[in-house]
């Protein structure tokens, strides 16, 4: 299977990370569990964060591709974006959890660059 759609499979799983990583180490209360990301502070809170920034690209991202796929985009070029993509996402939460704003809004901008890149490349703009 292409890596472009290993890929879809990657971003789907990281908003689960960033959950996992924002609840660890806590007493975790599966009865409230908004109660408890409510009081989460430090990197926990940002890990939040992350989860919900992640679940928010996830949509633009899948478009892409299928726009990409549909539109039969060479297979080298979609993975390339693809690799992209996937690792600003994973920089971002990285970043996020580290509180490190300036260097997350790059990985985040590098991540919609490929994503405007897959969409460009499937409407004949670029290429």
């Amino acid at each position: 299977m292409p890596f472009v759609l290993w890929s879809l499979l990657l971003v789907a799983v990281l908003p689960l990370i960033w959950a996992g990583v924002s609840k660890a180490g806590v007493k975790y209360d599966n009865h409230k569990p908004r109660e408890e990301a409510a009081r989460a502070s430090g990197y926990r809170l940002r890990a939040g964060w992350a989860q919900q920034n992640a679940w928010e690209a996830l949509p633009t991202y899948l478009a892409a591709v299928v726009a990409a796929w549909l539109m039969k985009v060479p297979l080298p070029e979609m993975n390339a974006a693809a690799a992209v993509f996937a690792l600003a996402r994973v920089a971002h939460g990285l970043l996020y959890v580290a509180d490190q704003a300036s260097l997350r809004s790059l990985a985040w901008l590098i991540g919609l660059l490929a994503v405007l890149y897959l969409f460009l490349r499937a409407g004949g703009v670029v290429g």
